[in-house]
Protein backbone atom coordinates (compact mmCIF):
# COMPACT_ATOMS: atom_id res chain seq x y z
CA UNK A 1 0.00 0.00 0.00
CA UNK A 2 1.43 3.29 -1.09
CA UNK A 3 2.09 5.87 1.68
CA UNK A 4 -0.26 9.33 1.77
CA UNK A 5 2.40 12.25 0.57
CA UNK A 6 3.88 14.33 3.30
CA UNK A 7 2.02 17.33 4.65
CA UNK A 8 4.32 20.41 3.98
CA UNK A 9 3.63 23.25 5.89
CA UNK A 10 4.66 26.11 3.25
CA UNK A 11 6.23 28.97 5.17
CA UNK A 12 4.80 27.32 8.23
CA UNK A 13 1.49 26.60 9.35
CA UNK A 14 1.24 30.44 7.48
CA UNK A 15 -3.11 30.26 7.46
CA UNK A 16 -2.87 30.32 11.37
CA UNK A 17 0.24 32.85 11.80
CA UNK A 18 2.24 35.27 9.99
CA UNK A 19 4.18 33.31 7.25
CA UNK A 20 7.56 32.44 8.18
CA UNK A 21 8.03 33.43 11.58
CA UNK A 22 8.83 31.39 14.85
CA UNK A 23 5.35 31.11 15.84
CA UNK A 24 3.99 29.80 12.04
CA UNK A 25 6.91 27.29 12.11
CA UNK A 26 6.08 26.09 16.06
CA UNK A 27 2.39 25.57 15.12
CA UNK A 28 2.77 23.45 11.91
CA UNK A 29 3.63 20.02 14.14
CA UNK A 30 0.64 20.68 15.88
CA UNK A 31 -1.37 21.35 13.15
CA UNK A 32 -0.34 17.77 11.42
CA UNK A 33 2.75 18.71 8.78
CA UNK A 34 5.21 16.59 8.82
CA UNK A 35 7.67 19.18 7.58
CA UNK A 36 8.02 22.63 6.66
CA UNK A 37 8.77 25.08 4.06
CA UNK A 38 10.83 28.33 4.58
CA UNK A 39 12.71 31.01 2.29
CA UNK A 40 16.44 32.46 2.88
CA UNK A 41 17.44 35.17 1.55
CA UNK A 42 20.50 37.44 2.65
CA UNK A 43 21.09 40.90 4.81
CA UNK A 44 23.34 43.56 4.21
CA UNK A 45 25.65 41.80 6.41
CA UNK A 46 25.60 38.22 5.17
CA UNK A 47 23.29 36.81 7.80
CA UNK A 48 20.42 33.86 6.31
CA UNK A 49 17.13 35.32 7.31
CA UNK A 50 13.74 33.71 6.80
CA UNK A 51 11.77 36.14 4.39
CA UNK A 52 9.82 35.75 1.41
CA UNK A 53 10.20 39.14 -0.19
CA UNK A 54 13.62 40.85 -1.49
CA UNK A 55 11.62 44.08 0.09
CA UNK A 56 10.14 44.47 3.33
CA UNK A 57 6.89 45.99 4.27
CA UNK A 58 8.55 49.40 4.62
CA UNK A 59 9.74 49.36 1.12
CA UNK A 60 13.88 48.74 2.41
CA UNK A 61 15.37 46.25 0.33
CA UNK A 62 16.85 43.31 2.66
CA UNK A 63 20.21 42.75 0.98
CA UNK A 64 20.85 46.48 1.87
CA UNK A 65 19.66 45.84 5.58
CA UNK A 66 21.52 44.44 8.22
CA UNK A 67 20.17 41.88 10.59
CA UNK A 68 20.18 43.93 13.81
CA UNK A 69 17.99 46.35 11.30
CA UNK A 70 15.27 43.99 10.97
CA UNK A 71 11.84 43.89 12.46
CA UNK A 72 11.82 41.25 15.57
CA UNK A 73 9.50 38.91 13.14
CA UNK A 74 12.03 37.98 10.97
CA UNK A 75 14.09 35.54 12.07
CA UNK A 76 17.71 34.02 11.46
CA UNK A 77 17.65 30.68 9.89
CA UNK A 78 19.18 29.27 12.71
CA UNK A 79 16.02 30.39 14.76
CA UNK A 80 13.86 29.25 12.38
CA UNK A 81 15.02 25.82 12.12
CA UNK A 82 15.14 25.38 16.36
CA UNK A 83 11.34 26.36 16.08
CA UNK A 84 10.76 23.41 13.75
CA UNK A 85 11.68 20.80 15.77
CA UNK A 86 11.84 17.62 14.67
CA UNK A 87 9.98 17.88 11.60
CA UNK A 88 11.58 17.85 8.26
CA UNK A 89 12.42 21.19 7.05
CA UNK A 90 12.39 22.45 3.06
CA UNK A 91 14.94 25.01 2.76
CA UNK A 92 14.15 27.40 -0.36
CA UNK A 93 16.71 29.59 -1.21
CA UNK A 94 15.93 32.90 -3.09
CA UNK A 95 17.97 33.28 -5.53
CA UNK A 96 16.80 34.30 -8.66
CA UNK A 97 18.30 36.51 -11.66
CA UNK A 98 16.79 39.87 -12.06
CA UNK A 99 16.23 39.93 -8.19
CA UNK A 100 17.95 42.29 -6.41
CA UNK A 101 19.73 40.01 -4.08
CA UNK A 102 20.78 38.46 -7.05
CA UNK A 103 24.20 36.56 -6.10
CA UNK A 104 25.86 34.84 -8.97
CA UNK A 105 28.76 33.55 -6.01
CA UNK A 106 26.25 31.73 -4.43
CA UNK A 107 27.31 32.74 -0.59
CA UNK A 108 23.43 32.08 0.87
CA UNK A 109 23.89 28.51 -0.69
CA UNK A 110 27.07 28.31 1.30
CA UNK A 111 25.66 29.66 4.24
CA UNK A 112 22.38 27.25 3.75
CA UNK A 113 25.07 24.42 3.88
CA UNK A 114 26.85 25.12 6.53
CA UNK A 115 24.18 25.54 8.90
CA UNK A 116 22.39 22.30 8.17
CA UNK A 117 25.54 20.53 8.35
CA UNK A 118 26.51 22.34 11.59
CA UNK A 119 23.62 20.50 12.70
CA UNK A 120 24.12 16.98 11.75
CA UNK A 121 22.40 17.24 8.01
CA UNK A 122 20.68 14.26 7.34
CA UNK A 123 17.52 13.19 6.01
CA UNK A 124 15.35 15.98 7.69
CA UNK A 125 16.71 18.55 5.11
CA UNK A 126 16.48 19.39 1.57
CA UNK A 127 17.31 22.71 0.10
CA UNK A 128 15.37 23.72 -3.25
CA UNK A 129 15.61 26.85 -5.55
CA UNK A 130 14.07 27.98 -8.88
CA UNK A 131 17.55 28.75 -9.98
CA UNK A 132 18.93 25.41 -10.71
CA UNK A 133 22.30 26.46 -10.47
CA UNK A 134 22.41 27.29 -6.87
CA UNK A 135 20.96 23.86 -6.10
CA UNK A 136 23.95 22.06 -8.40
CA UNK A 137 25.75 24.50 -5.83
CA UNK A 138 24.15 22.69 -2.90
CA UNK A 139 24.77 19.64 -4.04
CA UNK A 140 28.28 20.23 -4.29
CA UNK A 141 29.22 21.61 -1.67
CA UNK A 142 27.13 18.87 0.35
CA UNK A 143 26.70 15.61 -1.72
CA UNK A 144 24.58 14.01 1.15
CA UNK A 145 21.90 16.48 1.61
CA UNK A 146 18.75 16.30 -0.13
CA UNK A 147 18.11 18.36 -3.05
CA UNK A 148 15.18 19.47 -4.85
CA UNK A 149 14.71 21.55 -8.25
CA UNK A 150 11.87 23.76 -8.13
CA UNK A 151 10.04 25.00 -10.92
CA UNK A 152 6.82 26.69 -12.49
CA UNK A 153 7.90 28.02 -15.89
CA UNK A 154 10.15 25.15 -16.94
CA UNK A 155 7.18 22.38 -18.28
CA UNK A 156 7.48 18.85 -15.68
CA UNK A 157 9.76 16.46 -18.27
CA UNK A 158 12.15 19.25 -18.91
CA UNK A 159 13.10 20.26 -15.15
CA UNK A 160 12.73 16.22 -14.50
CA UNK A 161 15.17 15.81 -17.20
CA UNK A 162 17.62 18.21 -15.66
CA UNK A 163 17.28 17.34 -12.33
CA UNK A 164 18.28 13.82 -13.10
CA UNK A 165 21.52 15.16 -14.98
CA UNK A 166 22.31 17.13 -12.32
CA UNK A 167 21.72 14.80 -9.70
CA UNK A 168 19.15 15.91 -7.50
CA UNK A 169 16.30 13.77 -6.17
CA UNK A 170 13.55 15.92 -6.09
CA UNK A 171 11.61 17.97 -8.30
CA UNK A 172 9.14 20.73 -7.06
CA UNK A 173 6.61 21.51 -9.88
CA UNK A 174 3.74 23.70 -9.56
CA UNK A 175 1.05 21.94 -8.89
CA UNK A 176 -0.97 22.87 -11.74
CA UNK A 177 2.24 21.14 -13.75
CA UNK A 178 1.52 17.88 -12.06
CA UNK A 179 0.29 14.85 -14.50
CA UNK A 180 0.06 10.95 -14.10
CA UNK A 181 3.04 10.65 -16.76
CA UNK A 182 5.63 13.17 -15.11
CA UNK A 183 4.91 11.65 -11.48
CA UNK A 184 5.90 7.94 -13.03
CA UNK A 185 8.60 9.39 -15.02
CA UNK A 186 9.84 10.72 -11.82
CA UNK A 187 9.67 7.92 -9.66
CA UNK A 188 11.00 5.50 -12.45
CA UNK A 189 14.04 7.67 -12.35
CA UNK A 190 14.29 7.81 -8.40
CA UNK A 191 12.80 10.92 -8.11
CA UNK A 192 10.42 12.03 -5.49
CA UNK A 193 7.59 14.65 -6.18
CA UNK A 194 6.66 17.41 -4.09
CA UNK A 195 4.36 19.70 -5.35
CA UNK A 196 3.12 23.33 -4.30
CA UNK A 197 1.21 25.37 -2.74
CA UNK A 198 -2.13 23.26 -3.15
CA UNK A 199 -5.03 24.27 0.03
CA UNK A 200 -7.87 23.33 -2.35
CA UNK A 201 -9.00 19.62 -0.46
CA UNK A 202 -10.41 18.29 -3.98
CA UNK A 203 -6.58 19.49 -5.64
CA UNK A 204 -5.15 17.63 -3.03
CA UNK A 205 -7.04 14.44 -3.63
CA UNK A 206 -6.22 14.53 -7.15
CA UNK A 207 -2.44 15.06 -6.37
CA UNK A 208 -2.53 12.56 -3.45
CA UNK A 209 -4.35 9.89 -5.87
CA UNK A 210 -1.48 10.64 -8.63
CA UNK A 211 1.49 9.65 -6.32
CA UNK A 212 2.67 12.75 -5.57
CA UNK A 213 5.67 12.26 -2.54
CA UNK A 214 4.27 15.73 -0.50
CA UNK A 215 1.94 18.13 -0.82
CA UNK A 216 3.00 22.32 0.17
CA UNK A 217 0.14 24.45 1.62
CA UNK A 218 -0.81 26.59 3.72
CA UNK A 219 -3.06 24.52 5.76
CA UNK A 220 -1.54 21.34 7.38
CA UNK A 221 -4.57 20.87 9.41
CA UNK A 222 -6.89 20.53 6.13
CA UNK A 223 -3.94 18.31 4.42
CA UNK A 224 -4.01 16.04 7.11
CA UNK A 225 -7.47 15.33 7.54
CA UNK A 226 -7.85 14.84 3.23
CA UNK A 227 -4.56 12.37 3.17
CA UNK A 228 -5.21 10.99 5.97
CA UNK A 229 -2.04 9.44 8.63
CA UNK A 230 1.33 8.47 7.77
Amino acid sequence: MTAPPLVIAHRGASAAHPANTVAAFAAAGPLGADGVELDVRRTADGAAVVVHDETLPDGRALVETARADLPGWVPTLAEALDACGDLLVNVEVKNWPGDGDFDPEEAMADAVVAELLARGGGDRYLVSCFHRPTVDRVRERAPGLATAYLHVHVDGPTALAEAVAHGHGALHPWSGLVTADLVAAAHDAGVVVNTWTVDDPDEMVRLAALGVDGIVTNVPDVARSVVGPR
